[in-house]
Order: C-alpha cells, then sequence, then structure tokens
C-alpha cells in the first residue's frame, strides 16, 4: 500500500507540476457572422463618406477647368482686338509724320510757324482720342479678364493640389476596400456578392410605367439591377450610389453632379407623401442616396462587395426627398 500511494502521489506532483510549466493559452473565439456583418457595415459607411468628398472633389475641379477655358477662349480675342486697335493709333502717328498732312513733326520740332504748340496738338489728340479711348475700352475689360484668369488660377491650383492630397486618399480607400473584402471573405466566404443571373427578359421590362423624363431615369435603374457597386463609377458596368442617380438621369437628358450632397443641393425638397417615381431619396449625413421607384421602395449602389438592388427605403435615417427639376 505504501508502494501505491508513494506512485500515486508522485503522478500528482508530476500532473501538477506539467500545469504550472504549461504554456498558457487563451481561447479566442472567432467572431460570429453577426459581429463581421456589423464591421462590414461600419466600414463601408466610413468609406463612402471618403469616396463623396473624392466625388466631390472632381465635380469641382471639372467646373473650374470648363470655366478656365471659357475664359481663355474669351481673352484670346480681346488681346487681338487691343493689339490692333494699338497698331492702328501707332499707324496714325507715322503716316502724320511722314506726310507732315498734320505737321507733327513740325509742331513738335518747330516753335514757331501759326497757331500755338498746344493747338497743334491738340488737332493730333482730337484725331486719335477715339482710338486711344477704345484701347482704354479694351485694355480695362482685358484686365478684369485677366484678374479673373488670376483667380481662377489660383483656384485650380488649390484643386489640383487637392487632387493630389485625393491621390493619398485613393490609396487609403484602395486599402481599405483589401480589409473590407477580406472581412467579406470571413463572413459570407467571399469578397463579393456573385453576379445577378440574367434573366429572360431585361430588368427594365420590370419597371412600373412612368411617364417622361422620371420613366427614362426610372427604367434605367432598372437595368442597372444586379450590376456591381464600384466607387467613382458612373456606368454602364458599374456604380457608386450618386453615379447611379446621375447615371439614370443623364439618359433622361438631366444633368446632376456625380455627389450626393451636391445632387442634395440642386433638387427641390419635397416631402416624404409627395414621392413618386424617379425622386431621390437622401440619408442622414448625405454619405449615401437612392432612387424611389414607388412601394416605398428604391434602387440604389450600396456598398464595396455589393450589387445595385432594389430594397425598402427605410434602411437608414433619411435626410430627405428630392425631384430632379
Amino acid at each position: 500500500m505504501s508502494s501505491l500511494r508513494m506512485l500515486v502521489r508522485t503522478l500528482t506532483v508530476a500532473g501538477l507540476t506539467a500545469a504550472l510549466i504549461a504554456p498558457s493559452t487563451v481561447a479566442r473565439a472567432e467572431p460570429s457572422v453577426a459581429e463581421l456583418t456589423a464591421r462590414i457595415e461600419k466600414s463601408s459607411t466610413e468609406l463612402e463618406r471618403v469616396v463623396e468628398s473624392y466625388n466631390k472633389l472632381n465635380e469641382e475641379i471639372k467646373a473650374n477647368k470648363a470655366a478656365s477655358a471659357r475664359l481663355h477662349a474669351r481673352i484670346g480675342p480681346l488681346e487681338a482686338q487691343t493689339a490692333q486697335s494699338r497698331a492702328d493709333v501707332g499707324e496714325l502717328a507715322a503716316t502724320a509724320y511722314k506726310t507732315g498732312g498734320l505737321r507733327t513733326a513740325q509742331a513738335l520740332l518747330e516753335p514757331g510757324g501759326s497757331g500755338s504748340l498746344m493747338d497743334r496738338l491738340s488737332t493730333l489728340d482730337h484725331l486719335t482720342r477715339q482710338r486711344q479711348e477704345r484701347i482704354a475700352g479694351f485694355t480695362d475689360s482685358q484686365r478684369r479678364l485677366l484678374d479673373e484668369k488670376t483667380r481662377l488660377d489660383a483656384t485650380l491650383a488649390r484643386e489640383a493640389a487637392q487632387a493630389k492630397a485625393m491621390a493619398g486618399t485613393r490609396r487609403t480607400i484602395e486599402r481599405d476596400l483589401a480589409k473590407l473584402y477580406e472581412l467579406r471573405r470571413q463572413a459570407y466566404g467571399r469578397a463579393t456578392e456573385a453576379p445577378a443571373p440574367r434573366p429572360a427578359t431585361s430588368s427594365r421590362d420590370d419597371a412600373p410605367a412612368v411617364s417622361g423624363q422620371a420613366g427614362v431615369a426610372v427604367r434605367y435603374a432598372y437595368g442597372a439591377l444586379g450590376k456591381p457597386y464600384v466607387w467613382g463609377g458612373d456606368g454602364p458596368d458599374g456604380y457608386d450610389c450618386s453615379g447611379l442617380t446621375s447615371a439614370a438621369w443623364r439618359a433622361a437628358g438631366k444633368s446632376l453632379p456625380h455627389n450626393t450632397r451636391m445632387q442634395w443641393g440642386v433638387v427641390a425638397h419635397i416631402s416624404r407623401s409627395e414621392l413618386r417615381p424617379g425622386d431621390l431619396v437622401f440619408y442622414s449625413g448625405l454619405g449615401h442616396m437612392g432612387m424611389y421607384v414607388g412601394g416605398g421602395q428604391i434602387i440604389d449602389a450600396p456598398s464595396a462587395g455589393r450589387n445595385v438592388l432594389k430594397r425598402d427605403m427605410d434602411i437608414m435615417p433619411i435626410q430627405g426627398y428630392g425631384r430632379v427639376r
């Protein structure tokens, strides 16, 4: 018995010793699909705000470049007209000197003769005043335009610097997208939603019967169903949220800026009770938007990794509603 007790004691001590010296490990549970989905939604919302900022800057740069081109087009002819006016006056002075028709040289070089020097100079002044006034008018206009161009060039320089900074933001977006896609792989088994199956009939055929330009925009939105979210995209192969609405209304002959906040600024604000297909639904923070297609539903480009879809419009708090004018 004593030897048996000794054996048990030895095994017990050995077990305790092994437990004490074994490396401690903490069980780490993998995040659940619900937890991953919450992280995906948060990352998508943050990313969409950055994308919309990028879109806004691009719209501003395009507008400033167009304004600069218009100014250059106006300045060029004005410079030519001013140069011609100056040449005309110079030719007048040269002719007067050569022919003596106005006795310019005599008036300037000979103190004698009929009439005073001031009288003779006033004759030349009378004949050239009209042209000099034209020069002054052209010069003033040119100066105003050049001042505008200087201000615009400063704006473009600032926008170019911002665009350079946004190139860094673009890299950030791409990096964040990679993380987002990895989260989607963990949660759903793939980074992006599977392409929508091609229906026997066009998605446009499912669109409600809406007349006029709104009907064109709605049918375009239906035709985009199943196409992938592409940040900065405005079709035809992929879209982000404001890219989809601007492309749909462009097809209907209306120009909307490719930015949610800027679209909110140009539409007529309406109430929920006034909504009709083709109107736009804007969400709180103006980081997302979609097109109302009737029945309490919108078509929108949701977020990276997803496809354009039709869904209930109360997907998140709503900022307001807009009608394209």
